[in-house]
């Protein structure tokens, strides 16, 4: 006689087969470790709940964002007159105030102090919480003013055109000038003029320091040259106060073999100055030549 055939057995669903797993966890050695699973994921849901509730108002309190008003600098020296901070943050686009959770903040702020005419370094920014930043600077320093049709254009050591705005008639003359000057600045502040007779007038009045004004000096020229003349073999003339006229020669550390350097030249004329009292002859204006030791 045949054996009866067993009925097949329909197969487990997917959803009864987790359900035994999740019933063999609770009642077998692993439960502690499940259930403290199960209650630190419920305290997180919970925290995440409560984050998102309290977020926005949290991230939207003064604590967290950023005005110029709270921007830390370097005390800015006497020739600046401005609040470079409200400058650099109309330029940069800021709107305003910007978020002190900005992963990028401190490197979008260097960038924008970099750009700022008055500003020859960042050294270092910082931000904290409360909503504060601190930025490290080095400035610019005027050593020149350059005369031009319709007035006088400040320039660094390094030929750099500075903001005009900041010179009063009366603070303009207090600096060294050059004269002689027929271009005008091809570029805007923050870059260099663009005529190399600038740049190096500005750097041989950056040699004398404070000897300058204790020399009586108070002009530099260049004088004429050909018109294919190389930076290099611009000559230039200093002129006291009182009209004297020194022969200095050519840019700083350009000098042909036989003419003297710039820390020889100063040095000539103040024995010169120390011997006399002045370079201005007793008899009026003269010509003095430093060029050759």
């Amino acid at each position: 006689m045949a054996a009866k055939k067993s009925a097949a057995q329909p197969p487990a669903s997917p959803l009864r087969t987790r359900a035994v797993r999740l019933l063999g966890l609770l009642a077998g050695p692993g439960r502690p470790w499940f259930l403290g699973l199960l209650l630190a994921a419920g305290l997180f849901l919970a925290w995440l709940a409560v984050w998102r509730q309290v977020e926005a108002d949290l991230l939207s309190s003064a604590d967290y964002w950023l005005t110029y008003e709270k921007v830390d600098v370097s005390p800015p020296p006497r020739w600046i007159h401005r609040d470079i901070r409200a400058e650099v943050f109309r330029d940069a686009g800021f709107d305003g105030a910007v978020s002190i959770m900005d992963e990028a903040l401190t490197e979008r702020i260097a960038r924008a102090f970099a750009l700022h005419p008055w500003v020859e370094a960042v050294h270092r920014v910082v931000k904290h919480h409360p909503a504060r930043v601190s930025v490290e600077l080095s400035y610019r320093r005027p050593v020149l003013m350059v005369k031009v049709p319709g007035g006088w254009y400040p320039v660094d050591a390094k030929g750099i055109l500075l903001p005009t705005g900041d010179f009063s008639s009366v603070e303009a003359s207090r600096y060294p000038r050059l004269l002689g000057i027929e271009t005008i600045p091809v570029s805007t502040a923050g870059e260099r003029w663009g005529d190399a007779r600038v740049v190096a007038a500005a750097e041989i009045v950056t040699a004398f320091g404070e000897t300058w004004d204790a020399l009586g000096l108070r002009e530099i020229v260049p004088l004429a040259a050909d018109d294919f003349v190389q930076p290099s073999q611009h000559t230039f003339a200093l002129y006291t106060r009182g009209g004297t006229q020194v022969l200095w020669g050519r840019t700083l550390g350009m000098e042909p073999p036989g003419e003297a350097t710039a820390s020889e030249k100063i040095a000539t004329l103040v024995q010169f100055h120390q011997q006399t009292g002045s370079l201005d002859g007793d008899e009026g204006p003269q010509q003095i030549d430093v060029r050759f030791p």
